[in-house]
């Protein structure tokens, strides 16, 4: 990609960049493509944000990229960085989605829109990813969010092959499949009780998750690309991380029909960059926080993902000018 016309300041909000896997991070894929354009990089981690006197600030180093092993990252010295001076926030600190999350969202609307965050800090906050997805119901499995036990006992007797999972988890964390002869649903629910303060979710299981689980990407509201996501066998989750297997997918016309009654919407809200969780014909999750799967799918379909959300990050800061 050539440098862009006009180079922007880049502040990336991630998890330390010593850890990410070069092969397979969005966000390492993103700071390629900025640095490729020109764009001036800064990293900082979310606990480094400061509010004083009306200035939101971050503890942040210079950061350079590079695709190699073992040496992928140089920082420079710690600065106070004030994010109302740089042009780009990217939100990319990996859930859980829990208040630390939350407050960084709060902090980042004193500066947004004028430094351009994305994904837009307040749409963030009002869209976690399994209760975001409730607003578009006619497009999901039969789910029960709950507390109550009976309520989920009941739900199982009505669909008998069930999904459990953490109304906040994430990477397939806490997801368990039950069928109807399993005999552990209510010492499941009383884990579940003593672990978290909300709800869950119970959800009709679906057989075609062993085809895959397809992950599509939005950007700035239209698709860009899809990657089907195998579980291993003896395994219900399709998570990459827990064994799942890449495969290259292509949209079909529910997918297509999936993301043509999201697209609008989420444009409107600011979300520039997301990824749709699809099982079957059917919408599992709205990942909005810090969507992955670029990467993946650069290499199946020959795309270049990062300079597309790029490019739409570049256009949004065009007219704010204009």
């Amino acid at each position: 990609m050539s440098p862009s016309p006009t180079p922007l300041a880049v502040a990336i909000q991630m998890d330390p960049i010593e850890a990410v896997d070069i092969d397979g991070d969005s966000t390492f894929a993103l700071a390629l493509e900025a640095q490729a354009r020109g764009h001036a990089l800064w990293h900082y981690l979310p606990q480094d944000l400061s509010f004083h006197h009306g200035r939101l600030s971050a503890r942040s180093r210079r950061l350079e990229v590079r695709r190699a092993a073992g040496a992928h990252f140089t920082l420079g010295d710690f600065q106070t960085l004030d994010l109302a001076g740089v042009d780009v926030v990217l939100m990319r600190q990996d859930p859980p989605f829990d208040m630390a999350y939350i407050t960084a969202t709060h902090l980042l609307e004193h500066v947004h829109p004028a430094t351009l965050v994305v994904n837009d800090p307040v749409s963030v906050r009002n869209a976690p990813e399994k209760l975001f997805v409730t607003h578009f119901a006619e497009l999901m499995p039969p789910t029960l969010i709950t507390s109550n036990r009976e309520e989920a006992a009941a739900f199982r007797a009505e669909h008998g092959d069930i999904i459990v999972k953490p109304l906040f988890g994430n990477g397939g964390a806490g997801v368990f499949h039950l069928t109807p002869e399993d005999e552990n649903l209510n010492a499941l629910l009383e884990l579940f009780t003593q672990l978290y303060r909300e709800p869950i979710i119970v959800q009709r299981y679906l057989p075609e998750v062993r085809q895959g689980d397809k992950r599509i990407i939005l950007i700035d509201g239209e698709p860009a690309g899809a990657i089907n996501r195998v579980p291993a066998k003896g395994e219900a989750r399709s998570n990459m991380h827990v064994g799942g297997r890449a495969e290259k997918a292509e949209l079909t016309k529910r997918d297509r029909e999936i993301c043509h009654a999201l697209g609008p919407i989420l444009r409107e809200q600011g979300m520039i960059f997301v990824g749709i969780d699809v099982i079957g014909d059917y919408l599992t999750e709205i990942n909005v926080t810090s969507p992955t799967g670029i990467q993946e799918i650069d290499r199946f379909d020959g795309a270049n993902l990062s300079g597309l959300i790029w490019d739409a990050v570049e256009k949004r800061i065009d007219r704010a000018v204009e």
